[in-house]
């Protein structure tokens, strides 16, 4: 097992700026107008442009690689649940970010996985990097803003392991990445290239999105999209329904939650199938619904149905549907077939699930993730 590089953090007597925004949300996060001093230049190797391979060795075609495209972060959860952040006596330091979860989720279920994204050239972006390294994920199309902070997000864990967060970003590096700056090869290698709508919030970052989806797209690479709604960090409301409905008919695969479907539907009901189906584009191969701990729902052109979740404790749900995520899209990256056999998709949704239940009995997202062993282990004692 890789070095997880989870640290607990003692935080006392600190003082926050008037200047600093407050949200607390379930499920969601806010934006901070906090600015943090500069850090203290520390001797490191230089990395100018690219990150390291996987291995450091050139890459080759890979025809089941999955690329992963967005933000990667820090989040720091509290060490005891059902305290607010100002309560918590002590956070445990783990990496994060959606695409870079469903990355490293992957990776430890034995896929072959990419991560594309910008980090700050400070002490945790290179840690992430590292981390990204040490878990098998192909790190070489990330890059490093010498003017910009790695992301931060403080995560309150209630006693039933719900979340809430706050983001530090003003801005933080994952927004800034450039159209420039992606590594289209890497893209191109892709058999899935799987993004959310963070991304689409503020420019440059906006830009190299829909540049790098369009080269995806206009290489027959398959197309995986996860909303993961936060609504605070968006300008507003409606601002946030057109941006994630905005490239909503490009994607072949679409991953989405009760909340989210409530969202972009102005509050119609998430179980009705009806309503669902509305959110069905002609273009689209698979739209998942996933409900927690009940599992998950899923939509073809073909075929229609519900896969039953795995119940466990909850200590932690950060990563949960990420590693939902990874789940089925390791299955669809080894055989897209997959997807006209509604047994065998049933199975590999099962799978998806079961992975979505492990991580949620850890805290923090990359540092829970299961192996494709854990997984297969879960499921057989659940058919006993």
């Amino acid at each position: 097992m890789a070095a997880l590089h989870s640290t607990a953090f003692c935080f006392g007597g600190v003082a926050l700026s008037s200047r600093q925004e407050l949200c607390f949300r379930r499920g969601n996060v806010k934006a901070s107008t906090f600015s943090c001093p500069p850090l203290v230049s520390i001797p490191r190797l230089s990395f100018q442009s690219k990150a390291f391979g996987g291995d450091g060795s050139p890459e080759t075609k890979d025809s089941s690689l999955v690329v992963c495209f967005g933000e990667m972060l820090i989040d720091f959860v509290p060490t005891i649940s059902g305290l607010s952040l100002s309560d918590a006596p002590a956070f445990k330091k783990a990496p994060g970010g959606a695409p870079a979860n469903v990355a490293v989720g992957i990776a430890r279920l034995g896929g072959s996985s990419a991560f594309i994204g910008k980090v700050g050239e400070d002490e945790f972006g290179y840690m992430l990097a590292e981390i990204l390294k040490e878990n098998n994920v192909n790190n070489e199309g990330m890059r490093f803003d010498p003017g910009a902070r790695t992301a931060l997000a403080f995560v309150t864990l209630r006693s039933d392991g719900e979340r809430e967060f706050m983001f530090y970003r003003n801005p933080s590096a994952d927004m800034l990445l450039k159209e420039a700056e992606l590594d289209l090869d890497l893209i191109r290698k892709a058999k899935i290239f799987h993004y959310g709508s963070i991304s689409l919030i503020t420019e440059p970052c906006k830009s190299a999105h829909i540049a790098a989806a369009k080269v995806a797209k206009d290489a027959g690479v398959f197309l995986s999209y996860d909303p993961n709604l936060r609504l605070p960090l968006w300008p507003s409301a409606e601002s946030a329904r057109e941006g994630i409905l905005s490239i909503w008919d490009t994607a072949d695969i679409i991953k989405i939650s009760e909340e989210e479907i409530s969202f972009l539907t102005k509050g119609e009901d998430p179980y009705d199938d009806a309503v669902v189906q509305k959110l069905f584009h002609p273009n689209l191969k698979l739209l998942l619904v996933t409900e927690g701990p009940e599992g998950c729902r899923y939509y073809t052109k073909e075929f229609s149905g519900r896969v039953k979740g795995l119940k466990v404790d909850a200590v932690d749900t950060t990563g949960a549907g990420d590693a939902f995520v990874a789940g089925i899209l390791s299955q669809l990256a080894m055989d897209l077939s997959l997807l006209q056999n509604e047994d065998r998709l049933r199975e590999a949704l099962k799978f998806a699930n079961a992975c979505g239940a492990l991580t949620v009995k850890e805290r923090g997202a990359i540092p829970a993730l299961p192996t494709r062993e854990a997984v297969n282990s879960a499921i057989i004692q659940l058919v006993r």
